[in-house]
């Protein structure tokens, strides 16, 4: 019982924003690179810090990037591998392909991290560390992340495809793909808003202006004044990558504007507001997240690291990529 009660404990953290305490997967650990490579977190954040003050949006990729990769095979990085004689890369999936950004960033963390120490540090930790860091430098929450895991030689074109959610997917097939992972509905919900920062193309969300059901109605949930402003730069065709704030009031900042937003009927996906309309701990939960900035840092942080748990491979499996585009064998 005493273990349960100081996951929830929070401090402030050295970035002034909260920071919490979660379980960690018996096989990661937030001090394993402490003897290995001591400096790890503070290389990582410093690229990251750059990047993002060069582009107030890589943030929001960053964040994304992980998501996408735990969400295939587990967070083992096979989501940074390019097309090669036996890998079909997942950058080419639909929920990636023309949208998944940020590959440089971690080349150059890796860069810096390999001067520092040689095929020491996985491309999959450099992912949930910069998800982290991305997260605290948009005045989000801090957390330790738990680290140890190591890379795939493989990755998994149709997985991406098949277990990422999608914009206009319905609330139980979201809902579905998160329990696959041992997700739930609080994992759901909490991390959807990672959409409190970064933006959006045309292309992912022009259903709900024009063709909802099927029938060329528009999403009657989605506020009409809101609706028209986005028609006004999202045709019926073509400015597919037009690019649009996830949310207008503090679109570089990460805070529970979202779930407000979405109490206003101005979700921006469709996978963002049936979390109100479809489903009552759903929207039990939006509403509280729109009333507690703290709970919903408090969650958020707890899901991501639950989802960084995500079939880590550790021990002999895997392997630490010298660079993050390929495996060590090469092409």
């Amino acid at each position: 019982m005493a273990q349960t009660n100081i996951r929830h404990v929070m401090v402030l953290s050295l970035f002034l924003c909260v920071a919490f305490s979660p379980v960690y997967s018996f096989y990661l650990n937030p001090n394993f690179y402490e003897q290995s490579c001591p400096k790890a977190e503070e290389i990582v954040r410093s690229v990251v810090a750059k990047a993002v003050q060069k582009e107030t949006r890589m943030a929001a990729s960053l964040l994304r990037l992980h998501f996408h990769d735990c969400f295939v095979q587990g967070c083992d990085a096979s989501l940074l591998l390019d097309n090669s004689r036996n890998i079909r890369s997942e950058k080419q999936s639909n929920a990636n392909r023309n949208s998944a950004r940020g590959f440089e960033v971690v080349d150059d963390i890796k860069s810096a991290l390999e001067k520092a120490c040689p095929q020491t540090v996985s491309c999959a930790d450099v992912l949930a560390l910069a998800a982290r860091d991305s997260t605290v430098l948009a005045g989000g929450p801090n957390w330790a992340v738990p680290l140890g895991r190591r890379d795939s030689k493989t990755a998994s074109l149709s997985g991406s495809n098949r277990n990422i959610p999608q914009p206009n997917n319905t609330f139980q097939t979201i809902l579905t793909k998160f329990k696959v992972q041992g997700l739930n509905v609080v994992d759901f919900v909490a991390l959807s808003g990672s959409h409190t920062i970064g933006n959006a193309r045309c292309t992912s969300f022009r259903q709900r202006l024009y063709n909802q059901s099927g029938k060329g109605q528009a999403d009657y949930t989605l506020q009409q004044v809101y609706a028209n402003q986005l028609r006004s730069r999202c045709p019926r065709s073509g400015g597919d990558n037009n690019l649009f704030s996830m949310h207008l009031v503090s679109p570089a900042k990460c805070d529970n504007y979202y779930y407000k937003n979405i109490l206003a009927s101005k979700g921006l996906f469709n996978s963002d507001q049936v979390l109100l309309t479809k489903d009552e701990s759903s929207m039990d939960l939006v509403k509280q997240y729109a009333e507690n900035n703290n709970l919903f840092f408090e969650h958020f942080a707890q899901s991501m690291v639950k989802m960084g748990n995500l079939s880590p491979l550790t021990g002999s499996n895997g392997e630490i990529r010298k660079y993050c585009r390929r495996i060590n064998s090469g092409y």
